[in-house]
């Protein structure tokens, strides 16, 4: 199968996945942080984007790939590009998910497309993710991009380095430890052998280091935010992964606020901008 008009027919598939929203992987993720907080409890609101630990895909081990995720074919198209990254994502925060709350996820693949880039063919695939709370209500949406990408070119030239896209209000310096990768890996169920199988990510997909999960990129960028801006409550955030994160050195996540209830997040790695985001808040 070759080109985009291959895949046409996975566009418009759906599945739907359940939880709920108990306390521990809150909890969990809490102490993983380092925060002091009080423990989560029956009826506590979750922060933006916890929503991330409460889906976790029923696959079998017969049905993962090489790369320890579930096979392509099932319910992504089989495409024949054997590394995947999370590319970024535009969110809604439309209600509040509570402790205790039963939850609902509608997932659908909304685009397939192949396109040619400095490292070679690759294709992007957006999925748009509706989380429903009891009754139906709508609690978070979420348009996901991931980009499907040919073997590692060894002799391919490094990207060009981003700046910074502003200037600093808060910041804090991250050490992703393999125990920190570890524990993300296992709140969100997510066996990617790229987050753990140092062999694999070098010799197989070419990578320098285990990669940081873009998700947790993001999530310790939200956290920033929450830590600094306590009064706050986010509405929206549109976020971009701009180049790979790795286990092999400390990297850095930065804001910036305007009162006009529009805030600046990035991470940046040994000087390079690794992810940014627009988050939208009111007070």
């Amino acid at each position: 199968m070759n080109g985009e008009a291959s895949y046409s027919d996975w566009i418009g598939k759906s599945e739907t996945e359940h939880g709920i929203a108990s306390a521990y992987p809150a909890n969990y993720f809490t102490l993983t942080l380092d925060r002091d907080d009080p423990l989560f409890a029956g009826g506590d609101p979750l922060p933006p984007a916890w929503h991330y630990f409460y889906f976790h895909e029923l696959v079998a081990l017969a049905a993962t790939g090489e790369d320890g995720h579930r096979a392509k074919g099932d319910f992504m198209p089989p495409l024949p590009f054997p590394r995947r990254m999370w590319a970024g994502s535009k969110m809604k925060f439309e209600s509040p998910i509570c402790i205790g709350e039963k939850l609902k996820k509608v997932i659908t693949i909304a685009d397939i497309a192949m396109k040619d880039g400095k490292s070679g063919k690759m294709c992007f695939v957006t999925t748009t993710e509706k989380v429903l709370g009891e009754d139906d209500r709508l609690t978070t949406s979420e348009t996901r991009t991931q980009v499907y990408r040919e073997p590692a070119d060894p002799n391919a030239p490094p990207p060009q380095p981003r700046p910074a896209p502003a200037a600093a209000q808060w910041s804090r310096t991250i050490s992703p430890s393999s125990v920190l990768l570890f524990r993300y890996s296992a709140l969100t169920m997510n066996s990617h052998r790229i987050h753990y199988d140092k062999e694999y990510v070098r010799d197989v997909e070419g990578y320098p280091g285990l990669l940081v999960h873009g998700p947790l990129t993001m999530t310790l960028m939200l956290d920033l935010f929450r830590s600094e801006m306590p009064d706050a409550t986010m509405t929206s955030l549109d976020l971009r992964a701009v180049s790979p994160v790795y286990d092999t050195m400390e990297f850095s996540v930065h804001g910036a606020a305007e009162d006009d209830g529009t805030c600046r997040l990035w991470a940046m790695t040994d000087g390079v901008l690794a992810m940014v985001a627009d988050v939208t808040y009111v007070r």
